[in-house]
């Protein structure tokens, strides 16, 4: 795997495709991601950082 996120793998919100490298403009992709198969579930990881956050946000003011 590389560190460097022009090597490493994107989810693009416009076309729904994975791409390798900086193809798309930042607007229009999500990650980086190690493998194609990671970024071929950015949306559900999306779904479950945003559910998690939520509830992290909720407990806060909460006082939980």
């Amino acid at each position: 795997m590389s560190d460097k996120p022009s090597e490493m793998f994107w989810y693009n919100l416009h076309t729904k495709a994975v791409e390798k490298g900086f193809l798309s403009p930042s607007s229009e992709r999500v990650g980086p991601f190690e493998t194609a198969h990671e970024a071929e579930h950015a949306m559900e990881k999306l779904r479950e950082n945003s559910a998690r956050w939520e509830a992290e946000e909720r407990a806060e003011r909460e006082g939980n």
